[in-house]
């Protein structure tokens, strides 16, 4: 149930150039800290064509990683200086939350199609004014939503297809971790302010599986805590949905969790799911594995899920994560003019629901999101 495919906002196609087969797209990578060196330069480099041509940070010792991995890719201090001199068809943006609109909008007014880490934006707003500067320039603003391709969310949506827990209620999910000592970004002046903590990381995927599952919501009720005392920004979220097709979902973000709980844990008429342990390519790309390679986004039978009711509950196999499918569906948006794997439609959503919980949080109410 894909609720928002024929949706049609700013930005989403539009009058979009695509680009001619006969030569590989050529991609730059803005940021090379974790998400650009683990997630966006890798799937990039084993994605059929696409063309890691070059990557911008500032940073020295991420130059010096950069230029031992990719010897053959160019490296830029600035977006700027990268725009300047490459003629890019794709750039990633994997900067700081606060900076991915203004570097996004830099690429789109340069000619290049965008591919956005999340959070998409830093509110609704700032989404729907990004969607409008790629439909202005013909191109594609695509919110990276790569967890969409997490094993137990394909495995879900499986189960889905062919109905075997009937209809489906509720959902619960959930990213827990135990991480005592905050990330040193967290307890900096004005962090919350530039989109940092755990409501522009994690939870942005929870929000968005949420909506890819069950469709756009109707109601929304949201608790947010900061548990560690050196933080200025939120670290512990809790989201409630109530989704226009009647299934309430709830979603947990939190890295003050001693013992954790379920992944997911879905509930419907004729049984339940539920998912334990994270969905291995993350773990898989730190160890610098090769995305694709045989065996890719397996999990060993340990890590199944149990799927059931009653006394009849089984194993379940986990189906293959595939963090790949994201970047073969933006070499296809581009290439071809099809639908990007995620669109800015979806990216405004998820940041309308966002600011919705916010506004649950701080006034402690239920917010209506209209019939």
């Amino acid at each position: 149930m894909v609720w928002y495919r024929k949706a049609k906002r700013p930005g989403d196609r539009g009058d979009v150039v695509t680009v001619p087969n006969g030569r590989p797209l050529r991609v730059g990578v803005v940021g090379y800290g974790l998400g650009g060196s683990t997630f966006h330069v890798p799937l990039v480099s084993a994605t059929p064509g696409l063309e890691l041509a070059a990557i911008a940070t500032s940073n020295a010792e991420r130059v010096a990683k950069a230029k031992s991995h990719y010897p053959g890719v160019k490296l830029y201090d600035t977006i700027d200086a990268m725009l300047a001199a490459e003629q890019l068809d794709l750039v990633v943006v994997s900067t700081p939350h606060a900076t991915h609109a203004p570097n996004a909008r830099a690429a789109l007014a340069k000619g290049a199609h965008v591919v956005v880490d999340k959070p998409f934006a830093t509110s609704s707003a700032e989404a729907r004014d990004l969607a409008a500067a790629a439909k202005e320039a013909g191109r594609l603003a695509i919110p990276f939503q790569n967890r969409r391709w997490d094993n137990e969310v394909l495995t879900l949506q499986k189960l889905m297809r062919e109905g075997t827990l009937g209809d489906i209620h509720r959902f619960e999910s959930r990213y827990e971790r135990w991480r005592p000592v905050p990330k040193a970004r967290w307890t900096e002046a004005g962090a919350e302010e530039r989109g940092e903590g755990v409501l522009g990381d994690l939870t942005v995927h929870l929000v968005d599986q949420a909506l890819l599952l069950f469709g756009p919501a109707r109601r929304v009720y949201a608790e947010f805590e900061r548990r560690h005392p050196d933080i200025h920004v939120v670290d512990d979220v809790f989201i409630a949905i109530t989704h226009k097709s009647g299934v309430i979902s709830h979603l947990f973000t939190s890295p003050n969790v001693g013992i954790l709980g379920p992944r997911l844990t879905v509930l419907g008429s004729k049984g339940a799911y539920v998912k334990h342990g994270i969905d291995p390519q993350e773990e898989a790309l730190l160890a610098g594995g090769t995305p694709g390679s045989p065996g890719w986004g397996e999990e060993p039978e340990s890590a199944w899920g149990k799927v059931g009711a009653g006394d009849d509950v089984r194993p379940l196999r986990s189906e293959p994560g595939d963090y790949l499918e994201f970047y073969r569906g933006v070499a296809a948006a581009i290439r071809n003019g099809t639908e990007p794997p995620v669109t800015t439609a979806q990216g405004i959503a998820m940041m309308e629901l966002l600011d919705a919980a916010r506004l649950s949080a701080r006034e402690g109410r239920v917010i209506e999101l209209g019939a």
